[in-house]
């Protein structure tokens, strides 16, 4: 008879059931809501579901993770999914009004340094028969030789200062010498002046720019990093072009000094334009940079790669030194014309700049490079039957598209062949020392040659150009092939 009570409506043991069913749906009302299956699974599997912004935990779980990538760059960018891997990479805009402002400031510095390089040929030819003429061939060549080397070899130590970073710095001084050398090589009169202003004072400054320019542009630009180049690369034949004209034409005018002084005048405006906009996009990482990067020597791709750059150094400059030369010693154009050789050589290197820049992103720039190299040295040999000025002219344009390719797709390259980015200024630097030696004594060694300009010095001097070109092809097909067996990849 106990389970009668138990039946009823108000017992104690049901008062007391009741007031437990009300605190327990209280104490659910102020939980937070069940996790989906999804969430149970995951949960179960060890999965991380703090990152996910479902709950209000979440949300406060992910504040502190924000703080702490909240890193700026100098220039005031968000570095997002910033690696501490290998690549320390934040990526890239690829385009936008900022990216392609480099890409103009780095025109300009083109036009500084490699578009004074393709205008020395006008100099030499100058220099042979008015200002200098006691002075032979092969000397006259050491003073762009010596420019355009230092272009090279001062990069090995502006690519660790770039990457402490001393962009700025290296910006100010560059352009400080490049034009400073300009003004003073227009006082010049005598062999060791134009050296020491030309070929060192200028070549010091193109030094300092050309590395830090080009380094810029891959910080903004990785798919189409290769054509952002090229379109900067064009600065360079541009000037070749302009230069020339205005050398030529102003000259009988005015006289080599006020001549020379226009120009220097003309690098000064244009200056303004990469001192006011360009900058670096990632933040320096504050570790000191290496000179040397031991393990550079032992990548195969690299080695070989920068092998056959000595050897393509070594001759790809010496129809820009001695076409004019060639032309009037040969007679096949006119002292007026001949200057213009030099002219159409650049205005092909155009071209070759940018179409080749373009390919190799969908090609990878190794190949197009290789396969630039090998045209260059096919028209080195042809340069040989040469016999009149029309011969002259189809020469020079397509030798300056070739060779174009090879000299702009050149950082591209090692770009492609350097996995670790933090060593990228380090192992550019490393490559312009080595390509530097090369083009200080490639285009003396080629003066030596020519000796009296008689039929056969001039024919051995072109071979030897063809040859060196020829080295350089064997060397980039083994610098690909090493490149394939490393990462099986035909894109490089």
């Amino acid at each position: 008879m106990e389970k009668g009570p138990r039946i009823g409506g108000d017992s104690p043991a049901t008062s007391s059931s009741s007031s437990s069913l009300k605190e327990k749906a209280q104490l659910e009302s102020t939980q937070p809501p069940p996790q989906s299956k999804q969430s149970e699974h995951q949960q179960h599997h060890g999965h991380n579901t703090l990152s996910r912004p479902t709950t209000a935990r979440s949300h406060k779980s992910s504040r502190p993770q924000k703080s702490t990538t909240k890193s700026t760059s100098p220039e005031g960018h968000h570095p997002k999914n910033e690696s501490n891997g290998p690549h320390h990479h934040v990526p890239n805009p690829d385009g936008g009004l900022q990216a392609w402002l480099q890409v103009l400031g780095s025109t300009i510095i083109l036009v500084l340094t490699w578009g004074l390089i393709n205008t020395f040929g006008v100099y030499q030819e100058y220099y042979e028969s008015t200002l200098l003429p006691s002075s032979s061939s092969s000397q006259i060549s050491w003073i762009g030789s010596v420019q355009a080397s230092f272009l090279f070899l001062v990069g090995v130590i502006s690519g660790p200062l770039f990457d402490a970073g001393y962009f700025r710095h290296l910006l100010w001084a560059g352009i400080f010498l490049v034009v400073f050398g300009q003004f003073m090589t227009s006082l010049c009169s005598v062999y060791w002046q134009v050296l020491l202003a030309q070929g060192f004072c200028i070549g010091a400054g193109m030094g300092f720019l050309f590395l830090p320019s080009t380094a810029i542009v891959s910080q903004y630009f990785h798919k189409r990093r290769a054509l952002a180049i090229g379109i900067a690369s064009a600065g360079s034949p541009v000037a070749g072009i302009v230069f020339p004209i205005i050398f030529s034409r102003l000259e009988p005018k005015i006289g080599f000094g006020w001549t020379t002084r226009v120009i220097a005048f003309i690098l000064l405006g244009i200056s303004v334009i990469p001192l006011v906009f360009m900058k670096t996009r990632l933040p320096v990482s504050g570790k000191k940079r290496a000179l040397f990067d031991p393990t550079a020597v032992r990548d195969a791709p690299l080695v070989l790669f920068t092998l056959g750059g000595f050897f393509a150094f070594l001759a790809l400059y010496v129809p820009f030194f001695y076409i004019t030369v060639f032309a009037t010693s040969h007679g096949i154009s006119t002292p007026d014309f001949a200057p213009y050789l030099v002219t159409i050589l650049n205005a092909g290197s155009i071209i070759g700049r940018l179409g080749p820049n373009a390919l190799a992103d969908r090609w990878g720039s190794l190949n197009v490079m290789l396969v630039c190299t090998v045209v260059s040295a096919v028209l080195a040999f042809g340069w040989m039957g040469i016999e009149n000025q029309a011969g002259s002219i189809v020469f020079a344009l397509l030798y300056g598209a070739s060779s174009g390719g090879v000299v702009s797709l050149c950082p591209s390259v090692l770009f492609g062949l350097t996995e670790d980015m933090r060593l990228l200024g380090t192992r550019m630097g490393m490559n312009f020392l080595v390509l530097g030696f090369s083009i200080m004594i490639g285009t003396p060694i080629a003066g030596a040659i020519l000796g009296d300009m008689t039929q056969a010095e001039w024919l051995g001097m072109m071979g030897y150009g063809a040859a060196g070109l020829v080295l350089a092809v064997v060397l980039f097909i083994g610098a690909r092939l090493a490149a394939y067996k490393k990462d099986k990849s035909l894109k490089a």
